[in-house]
């Protein structure tokens, strides 16, 4: 077994030392690194910014994506969408099919100066949306858009359902459609991801035309997944973007090609909390409370687990994964148990997510790092429910 402790792995500097395990830590000097690379690109082609803020669920992460103001941005909960209004961003997108017994809750916002755009796929959907314009105020609406059958939309192609969902929703404003590539996160390699980007591009472009030949304003053009983001050879016909996970990014992403481990932003500070040396095993205090229990990575090339082991300093130790979970437990074990390394009772060790958005939800807040990485200089809430 290899002895990492003369390396300092259990010595660790500041607060990283005192603070309660499990937590989650964030490296900003990543993140804004992430933020500016996708800022840039979409800079490039002129396409605007709508970041998914559901990774984060923060404010403070949030206002760094932005070089001036709050937004616009998208949201995945009415709860995300109170919370960023209440701290002044005033247009977003709340991209999850409209129910009619949240429109009193959108209606509320728009009414306290926030507005929020509804998507909706179905007639139904948009007679509601109808109604309530006309009994209480109008809320803009998109169309979704299923471009790769990944979940929900209308295919690009039908033009009866597109039309009779855009004729259903007057005196509500219909602002365009918007799609997601979620199949992209399937895609394996450059070409494939390209392709995968193109087809959202071309599905979005194509529904939007079929809607203007027919007299309907479509203003709005959007599309987004963190693959397609960072592999769209062409954005033309977009009006703008939607990414989230991209802001911490973490193994499922790594996997498919679109970062290095190096720029995941994200981890959970583990303790180790005993050994199970007939079977391998390091035993943590990290379960699938503190890990999440998502397994993203199991179809990949190499599966991940629930998540990478690094040292103190982030740095992967190699082979170790966290094999599986229990609610409070995590077992780590290696791909070569000769490799093992001795990690006693008490060691502290970093965990990469395998998925960002469903790993930063188990905790309501972020300890963020300073410069050098290995000290804790603040917290930042996160906010939950829906």
């Amino acid at each position: 077994m290899t002895n990492l402790s003369h390396q300092g792995l259990f010595t660790p500097a500041g607060s990283l030392a005192a603070v309660d395990t499990p937590c989650l830590l964030l490296d900003p000097q990543k993140m804004d690194a992430n933020i500016a690379r996708l800022r840039q690109s979409l800079e490039a082609t002129g396409t605007g910014f709508r970041p998914h803020l559901k990774t984060a669920k923060s404010v403070d992460v949030a206002r760094r994506m932005f070089a001036h103001g709050h937004g616009p941005a998208t949201v995945s909960t009415l709860a995300e969408a109170e919370a960023f209004a209440q701290a002044g961003f005033t247009d977003l997108t709340y991209a999850v099919g409209i129910t009619p017994c949240k429109l009193p809750r959108v209606a509320a916002l728009h009414r306290q100066g926030t507005t929020v755009s509804v998507i909706l796929d179905s007639v139904e959907q948009a007679e509601a949306v109808a109604d309530f314009a006309r009994r209480h105020l109008p809320i803009p609406a998109l169309v979704e858009l299923d471009c790769d059958g990944h979940r929900s939309g209308v295919c690009p192609d039908d033009h009866e359902l597109l039309l009779d969902i855009a004729s259903r929703l007057a005196p509500a404003p219909l602002l365009g459609v918007l799609t997601h590539a979620g199949e992209s996160y399937h895609a394996r390699g450059k070409a494939a991801l390209a392709a995968a980007a193109e087809n959202e591009r071309a599905c979005a472009t194509r529904a939007a035309h079929i809607l203007r030949a027919a007299g309907h304003a479509c203003p709005v053009v959007s599309a987004g997944s963190t693959p397609t983001a960072f592999s769209a050879q062409s954005r033309h016909g977009l009006t703008e973007v939607r990414a989230g996970v991209f802001v911490f990014f973490d193994l499922v992403q790594a996997g498919i090609g679109v970062c290095r481990h190096e720029d995941i932003a994200l981890s959970v500070l583990a303790t180790v909390i005993g050994h199970q040396p007939s079977k391998g095993w390091i035993i943590i205090d990290a379960g699938w409370t503190a890990l999440s229990a998502d397994r993203g990575t199991d179809s990949q090339e190499k599966s991940q687990g629930l998540g990478m082991v690094c040292d103190l300093n982030g740095v992967p130790l190699p082979g170790l994964t966290v094999l599986d979970a229990n609610q409070e437990h995590g077992i780590v074990a290696c791909r070569n148990p000769a490799c093992m390394p001795h990690l006693p009772v008490g060691a502290r060790l970093r965990i990469l997510p395998v998925h960002a958005c469903a790993t930063a939800t188990q905790h309501d807040r972020y300890h963020v790092l300073g410069p050098d990485g290995n000290e804790i200089t603040t917290t930042w809430p996160r906010f939950r429910g829906w």
